[in-house]
């Protein structure tokens, strides 16, 4: 006990707390935005009303406001709520949906479970360097890997998405990438489970607009369409990455990452009857996918993994690593050999995100303060 509370103190020491300023959304000419999501200011939302307009509005100081925009082949505005001084860009055509591998990655940095705490979200990425102090990607050739679980319980999701979004972008441009994998609480929302929203939206932009809050994020919105396009499971390097992690159920399914992928892609908004009699939707959306699954821990609902399972599932997928988020521990750790890697930390303990870091064949934990730790 009395070492788990000197971790805790350690960590609160080497948080950093950062004013809530120079936030940019989409990609931008110029401006920044000085106020968080919530029941005062939140959006843009984009609703592709037809091929050729859309209406994008904000909740702004309690008040809904909407403006429809004509556009050719992309969509231009500038903000009109507390970010008048950026100029939104996006493209018309749905976003690609990326590659599910990718080799000769120079660094890793892998964050889970942000839960709409956008400013604890952006310490740890200013601070070690992924973004600048103008909040542009900063960080080369590099990949940052979201492993889930923006959504819900904070109140400043529609911030962590834009950033999420615009940080894309520019990586891309400086031969780096940005992924952003699905986690449970995506799959709930999308599906309509609103149990963990935090309450601003629903006194906010969804009484305000009387529209649903999965239906702003509906396939007809640009954040929702971007979603739809995200991984489940991805491989870095000899590294996989997954929300909760892969089941002995899933390896005996004979399931790839492909195969993975494309289906709950294609089933995100599946009806619950269509879930209810297919088996194989059944085992990659409930308890034993990679959404839910908690067998790596000790957890009432599942028997603990032994070490010669931990190995038949990283060989499986040709890796000699696993990265997890969803279940909490008191700080990043490895696990299994340091063939398991648990990056869900309690941001209400630690008043601060930590993170993985992976480079020159090494695993780093990341503090909130940007300061790293070997980890064994």
């Amino acid at each position: 006990m009395k070492k788990i509370v000197l971790l805790i103190l350690i960590s609160l020491a080497l948080c950093i707390y950062n004013d809530f300023s120079n936030y940019v959304f989409a990609q931008q000419t110029e401006g920044i935005r000085d106020s968080i999501a919530g029941l005062l200011d939140d959006g843009p939302y984009v609703y592709w009303q037809h091929p050729t307009s859309a209406i994008v509005f904000y909740n702004c100081a309690g008040e809904i406001i909407k403006r429809e925009f004509e556009y050719p082949g992309t969509l231009r505005f500038d903000g009109f709520c507390s970010d008048s001084n950026i100029t939104y860009i996006l493209p018309v055509k749905a976003p690609l949906i990326e590659p599910f591998a990718y080799e000769g990655v120079s660094k890793i940095f892998a964050i889970s479970d942000i839960h709409g705490e956008y400013n604890y979200f952006e310490d740890i990425l200013l601070n070690r360097g992924v973004i600048d102090g103008n909040l542009h990607w900063d960080w080369g050739d590099g990949h940052l890997i979201i492993v889930g679980d923006v959504f819900d319980r904070g109140d400043g999701v529609t911030e962590c998405f834009w950033l999420i979004y615009r940080l894309e972008q520019e990586a891309r441009k400086s031969g780096g990438r940005v992924h952003f994998l699905l986690g449970n609480h995506e799959l709930m929302v999308l599906r309509g489970d609103l149990r963990y929203v935090h309450k601003e939206y629903i006194k906010g932009i969804t009484r305000g607009t009387r529209i649903s809050y999965e239906d702003l994020y509906g396939p007809d919105t640009e954040l929702g369409r971007w979603l739809r396009t995200k991984n489940t499971i991805i491989k870095l390097n000899e590294i996989l990455f997954v929300h909760a992690g892969i089941s002995p159920e899933v390896i005996n399914g004979d399931l790839s990452m492909k195969y993975i992928n494309k289906q709950v892609r294609n089933n995100i908004d599946a009806r619950s009857t269509e879930m209810a009699f297919n088996e194989e939707l059944k085992l990659l959306f409930k308890s034993n996918g990679p959404f839910w699954y908690r067998g790596y821990f000790e957890d009432e609902g599942h028997i603990r993994l032994t070490q010669n399972q931990v190995d038949e599932i990283l060989a499986n997928f040709h890796v000699s690593a696993l990265v997890i988020g969803h279940t909490e521990v008191d700080q990043v750790k490895s696990m299994y050999n340091r063939r398991v890697f648990a990056i869900d930390i309690p941001i209400e303990s630690l008043f601060c995100f930590q993170a993985l870091l992976y480079k020159d064949d090494t695993f780093y934990r990341v503090y909130g303060s940007g300061e790293l730790e070997e980890l064994y």
